[in-house]
């Protein structure tokens, strides 16, 4: 609650999103340093819970690669899509259907689509360099703000995650960290959902460091 005189704490991000890109369990041992980016996606989809944040969570190729790994699918159970695709991008039509422009709502000018609001967009998964990048391109040309997340995105090939990130960069992407994501989304410590968000912090401290000590270096 705001004191007398303090205006009523709001959040910085408005309309924030969690897209959740084809992290399963065929890719454990093939992906660069998976078991942390696992740790990063877990972080942030408890905070999603607390906050209320809209999740979006893609398979790649479910039928033969399978489905999200074990351990994070009791946080996607209220995904708002939960897609299986082949498309690099996760802009799949019951993704994208969310963030691009809809059919016209009037008989006037029916070739005018009706906008979609701009949204604040965090992206964990893999591949960087593939799925990641595309689907980062894709939120960025209609509009919206994105956040890559440095410890919680990674790729096959090691060598492949800076130059990815360096190039989102340049697209207009931000590229950052879960924890100082996690404090812009609320932007505010005064947000009734402050204390359980630092809670998750403290509780996944330890999970943090082991993220940004197995991928910082490579990335930034």
């Amino acid at each position: 609650m705001a004191e007398e005189g303090q205006a009523t704490p709001v959040r910085r991000h408005q309309n924030p999103a969690i897209f959740v890109c084809d992290i399963q369990d065929k890719f454990r041992n093939a992906i660069w340093q998976f078991d942390k980016i696992l740790l990063t996606a877990q972080k942030v989809l408890r905070a999603a819970e607390i906050l209320k944040i809209p999740i979006y969570v893609t398979t790649q190729n479910g039928g033969k690669l399978g489905p999200t790994v074990l351990e994070l699918q009791p946080l996607l159970k209220d995904a708002v899509v939960s897609a299986d695709k082949t498309y690099f991008s996760m802009m799949v039509p019951e993704v994208a259907q969310h963030f691009l422009p809809g059919p016209a709502t009037t008989t006037v000018y029916p070739s005018q689509a009706q906008p979609k609001p701009k949204s604040e967009v965090v992206i964990v998964g893999i591949e960087s360099h593939i799925c990641v990048t595309q689907t980062t391109l894709d939120l960025l040309a209609a509009g919206h703000r994105v956040y890559v997340l440095a410890d919680g995105v990674s790729s096959c090939n090691e060598q492949e995650v800076p130059i990815a990130l360096a190039r989102l960069r340049t697209e207009g992407a931000i590229v950052t960290t879960s924890e100082s994501w996690l404090y812009e989304c609320m932007g505010d410590a005064g947000i009734p959902e402050f204390r359980d968000i630092a809670k998750v912090v403290k509780e996944t401290s330890t999970a943090t460091k082991t993220a940004l000590g197995g991928l910082f270096n490579s990335k930034m």
